[in-house]
């Protein structure tokens, strides 16, 4: 990075964060599911409902707001999203019924949606071209650090202030609208694109003449998405009903996991640019696999906190590769759309993950070993298989 300007550093910096920052309010909501639930008086598997309809709004915003940043430039979009989502997230604080905190929770969700396309853009299109392999693993890395920063917030406060407090402090990342404005400066890219005047065509049109690579994105990416949400959303849970763990411990074990995915993230994305996308994701996907029975099955605490250790740095290593693999499948014009509406639709598709995994348990009396182990390895294999079958072509993608 010696050879960076203080634009790029501060732009991947933005980037990173506002993924981040976006993942902490996120991940807030999983250490506080049977928390919530006694508080409305309702099922742990009501409250999942909250995540499934984050989740299934997401794509409501990628391709709103990833329209928006097409048509006004990434950073005034980026500097509204971030404040956005974070006033989301203070609001969550104040629902008086389940239905109104449902109801944020939608609203979050689509301001979520927007970050990842923006913010990638605005990152890659910004940075030196043969920092994208670390770029793309740092970018990702921003989602664990965000789960990390939401574990340590809940070991640290949660026994003193209780879940309504923990999303006021999910307000914070709001700060960050001052660091873009200040530090931060448009893309290039965009604004040549708009001195030139080139017209963005219609989302629509575009994924028609493009099916058959929008096709396999999504499809991609519902498989990527159960392989996250299917290893992070209900571990936290997993941990404190199945096998009796207090809050620091389940805090304890989230910030190793999370350490492990930041590294994984960064690592593998590196790799990548080495290797080739679709191998490093396949390596990172296959150790994945062979994590399952000491992640899952282990009855001693220590092997169970080094199988989520290994099980996330073989995670988040594969998804540090994604953003820009998408980013690299998608034509130049649309960068700052279809690689997010391809990302949240397949996390639509799999937005049913944890109503699924918390009714799997449930159907097995309350096993969580089952619904964690069936999902991680139907994902993994899954992701496997596509990218043998996509190798040849994938690989040929990173010249670009």
């Amino acid at each position: 990075m010696n050879k960076w300007s203080k634009n790029q550093i501060n732009t991947v910096f933005a980037a990173v964060s506002s993924w981040g920052l976006d993942a902490f309010d996120f991940f807030l909501l999983i250490f506080v599911i049977s928390d919530i639930a006694h508080t409305f008086s309702v099922t742990n598997k009501e409250i999942s409902l909250a995540i499934f309809i984050t989740l299934a709004c997401r794509p409501v915003g990628a391709i709103f707001i990833g329209k928006m940043a097409e048509k006004y430039g990434r950073k005034p979009v980026l500097m509204a999203n971030v404040a956005a989502f974070s006033i989301l997230s203070g609001l969550s604080a104040f629902a008086p019924t389940l239905t109104i905190f449902l109801a944020i929770r939608c609203l979050y969700g689509i301001a979520m949606g927007g970050i990842w396309g923006v913010a990638s853009a605005l990152a890659f299109e910004t940075i030196p071209s043969k920092a994208k392999g670390f770029v793309s693993g740092l970018f990702q890395a921003g989602y664990p650090l965000g789960y990390l920063s939401a574990a340590v917030v809940y070991g640290l406060f949660f026994d003193h202030v209780g879940w309504r407090n923990l999303f006021l402090i999910g307000t914070f990342p709001v700060f960050l609208v001052a660091f873009i404005y200040f530090f931060v400066e448009e893309s290039s890219v965009w604004k040549q694109a708009k001195n030139e005047k080139r017209q963005n065509l219609p989302i629509i049109p575009i994924m028609i003449q493009n099916w058959h690579i929008c096709i396999f994105a999504i499809i991609l990416m519902m498989c990527f998405n159960f392989f996250s949400h299917g290893t992070q959303d209900v571990y936290p849970l997993f941990l404190k009903e199945q096998h009796h763990l207090n809050t620091h411990t389940v805090s304890i074990i989230a910030i190793c996991y999370n350490i492990a995915s930041i590294i994984g993230g960064i690592s593998f994305g590196t790799l990548s640019q080495k290797i080739g996308r679709p191998k490093a994701i396949i390596i990172a996907s296959f150790f994945a696999l062979c994590a399952i029975p000491l992640w899952a099955f282990s009855s001693n605490l220590v092997l169970l906190g080094l199988g989520a250790v290994m099980m996330q740095l073989m995670v988040q290593g594969a998804w540090g590769i994604i953003p820009i693999y998408l980013t690299e499948l998608m034509p130049h014009n649309t960068r700052a759309v279809l690689p997010g509406v391809a990302y949240q639709l397949g996390n639509l598709l799999a937005s049913v993950n944890l109503p699924l995994q918390v009714y799997i348990a449930e159907t097995y009396g309350g096993n969580y070993s089952i619904a964690l182990a069936s999902i991680a390895m139907m994902a993994s294999i899954c992701i496997m298989l596509l990218m043998f079958f996509n190798i040849k072509r994938a690989s040929s993608l990173i010249s670009i």
